[in-house]
């Protein structure tokens, strides 16, 4: 037996965020606005209401990107076709651990929500069955993704950006190897307790390697 349509929104309805005037999500908002179908809604008028409710629920689901690619310090596009539940719940939770997240994304929302033109870099990375990985920290997901891809073949990284700065599969790969914000300030610290002699060997280190260190947070910094 099909269940009814109203029955299946309403158990979706409380997945989404509440307007803040209403108190009603997308899909409640849509729905108050047409006769309940179990009292006889017309097979034309049902066609609108879901229409209604992909249009809102596009809507909300844009907004909650554009926040995501705000707040992030970098955000890693990948590839996840095959993934297991496990392997996903995985890598969810690994990157959890260091205070970031994944999100399995429709490539033609997530390039509304960043808001390029047709033909932009971010076109190149949107394409099929993409994921992001992202943490405030400009290096964690970067990181973690690419830690995790070394031991699954069926995720692979395709790049990434760091505000309006795109990068290719090498661009995150080196990423990856540069240290988290937590690392280096546990070095700096380590620095200004260590004894002169080291504290002088660290600052004849190649000028270029300590650029790199810092360059992707002033990168994100300046965006």
């Amino acid at each position: 037996m099909q269940r009814p349509f109203a029955l299946l929104v309403s158990r979706r309805a409380g997945l989404l965020p509440s307007d803040n005037k209403t108190g009603l999500n997308a899909v409640q908002r849509c729905m108050a606005l047409k006769p309940n179908p179990s009292s006889g809604i017309s097979p034309a008028a049902n066609t609108e209401l879901e229409t209604a409710m992909d249009r809102a629920q596009k809507a909300e689901s844009i907004e909650s990107l554009k926040s995501v690619f705000a707040d992030a310090g970098a955000v890693v596009v990948t590839h996840n076709l095959g993934l297991t539940v496990a392997e996903m719940e995985d890598l969810r939770g690994r990157l959890r651990k260091e205070g970031g997240a994944f999100k399995v994304v429709k490539n033609r929302l997530a390039l509304k929500a960043l808001g390029v033109e047709e033909g932009s870099a971010y076109h190149d990375l949107f394409k099929g069955p993409v994921g992001i990985a992202y943490a405030s920290d400009p290096v964690t997901a970067a990181k973690v993704a690419a830690e995790f891809a070394k031991g699954n073949d069926k995720f692979k990284l395709i790049g990434g950006f760091m505000g309006d700065k795109v990068l290719d599969a090498a661009g995150v790969d080196a990423l990856s190897k540069l240290p988290s914000l937590d690392q280096l300030r546990g070095k700096l610290i380590g620095l200004l307790q260590a004894p002169a002699t080291k504290v002088a060997g660290v600052l004849q280190a190649p000028a270029g390697q300590l650029a790199r260190v810092f360059n992707a947070y002033a990168t994100k910094d300046a965006a």
